[in-house]
């Protein structure tokens, strides 16, 4: 944890304090279905529009993070979310439940490319895997704090759970706008390289990063279906709110102990690998479902997903920070942001539906079969990792070493950066 920035800690503070009082994405199903008596396709229809609103604003937001700056950006879609939050706690009818779900979307989702650029900005490259690790640590530390918390709340009224979410989203915003300061490059610090202007189509020019994308998207299908599929499984077999609130909280307490020693572990495979094993775990974990009768085994599948997603979050992270130029970085992390955004509005409308018409057996095989082709795909498309873009490099260089010279060749810490990636 040594060596990292000041701001990148309160950044992750920032983090850790909104996912603490992330109550309302895991339980919105199971609120929907048990307490106002909705059905499971109703329930996934409100969690795609959610998704939908958020594959809207990762675009929107990563546009705005390299354009108004990655602090303004993540303060109006902090604000914003807190307010359609609460709100979402007051509407009863079916039409403006739905509409105000795809609001919170839209706010929740657009802070976060802006975060993710920012970790970029401020931590060197060499330490950027660590980096996201370490936020990655702090959701879900909130994150299993917050799902065991929330079952017990919810026994009080849900309502509650809304007004909980907005508040902690509020203070959140307070410690961005005290303690977090810009840190968008200004376009001087690009100058000495000839490099146009990234736009959003030279990110979709980028075939492997696209490819990327596409396999991402297809493992956030299958990982939708903890917080939708899952919880409505569960309270149709006949468990409860807490009892769900424990189960899925185990996910956020296994990352919180395993994430730092399985990254260390980590160091040096292959990203192929790394992403193909936990796809494969995440997928196979979920498929478990199929299976389990009891608390115990539903913890048992959980356990197994949870080892993959340690494993993929941090890898992954790591492939998009070498693809993405400094000048682009809000767009790229947008765009991969899209693919789970995306992902939370096409898989629980799937889950929802397989789950209604076909049954759980059906719903979780699929998890299986799409986590084996999207493990597949990673190993193909990045069994060898190439070495990022010259010009990428010498962005690298001129924020972390200092100007390059216009001519002759590159200062020797350019071989250091483009290893350390």
């Amino acid at each position: 944890m040594s060596g990292l920035p000041r701001q990148f800690w309160w950044l992750w503070t920032s983090t850790l304090v909104n996912r603490l009082g992330g109550f309302v994405v895991t339980f919105l199903a199971l609120y929907l279905t048990v307490d106002r008596g909705f059905s499971a396709s109703y329930a996934g229809l409100v969690a795609s529009l959610y998704g939908l609103g958020g594959s809207i604003a990762s675009v929107v937001g990563g546009v705005l993070a390299d354009r108004v700056g990655r602090r303004a950006t993540m303060l109006v879609a902090q604000l914003g979310t807190a307010a359609v939050t609460a709100l979402l706690g007051f509407v009863t009818h079916p039409v403006a439940i739905a509409a105000v779900a795809g609001l919170v979307g839209v706010t929740s989702n657009a802070s976060r490319p802006a975060l993710q650029a920012m970790l970029a900005d401020l931590v060197p490259p060499k330490d950027r895997v660590r980096a996201f690790a370490l936020n990655y640590w702090a959701i879900n530390i909130g994150f299993g704090v917050s799902a065991g918390v929330a079952g017990l709340i919810a026994a009080q009224g849900y309502v509650w759970l809304f007004l909980g979410d907005a508040l902690m989203t509020l203070l959140c915003a307070v410690v961005v706008f005290v303690k977090v300061k810009e840190t968008l490059p200004a376009v001087e610090a690009s100058a000495t390289v000839d490099e146009e202007p990234a736009g959003l189509g030279q990110v979709l020019r980028d075939r492997r990063f696209m490819a990327l994308v596409g396999l991402t998207f297809l493992l956030g299908t299958v990982g939708q279906q903890g917080a939708t599929t899952l919880s409505v499984d569960m309270g149709r077999s006949g468990f409860t709110a807490s009892q769900y609130g424990l189960v899925i909280g185990l996910n956020g307490l296994l990352v919180v102990l395993l994430q730092i020693p399985v990254t260390r572990m980590m160091t040096g495979r292959s990203p192929g690998a790394l992403l193909a094993a936990g796809t494969l775990l995440m997928g196979w974990g979920f498929g478990l479902t199929a299976f389990a009768g009891s608390v115990g085994f539903y913890a048992l599948t959980v356990t197994v997903w949870t080892l993959g997603e340690i494993v993929h979050a941090p890898a992954s992270m790591s492939v998009v920070a070498d693809l993405a130029p400094a000048r682009a970085r809000g767009r790229y992390q947008g765009m991969f942001s899209l693919s789970w955004s995306a992902a939370s509005f096409v898989g629980p409308l799937a889950g929802g539906f397989a789950l209604d018409h076909w049954g759980g057996d059906a719903a979780w095989g699929a998890c299986a079969v799409v986590g084996t082709v999207a493990a597949a795909g990673y190993w193909a498309l990045l069994r060898t990792r190439g070495t990022v873009r010259t010009a990428e490099v010498l962005v690298e260089v001129v924020e972390v070493e200092g100007p390059v010279p216009a001519s002759g060749p590159a200062p020797a810490s350019a071989a250091a950066v483009r290893s350390s990636r």
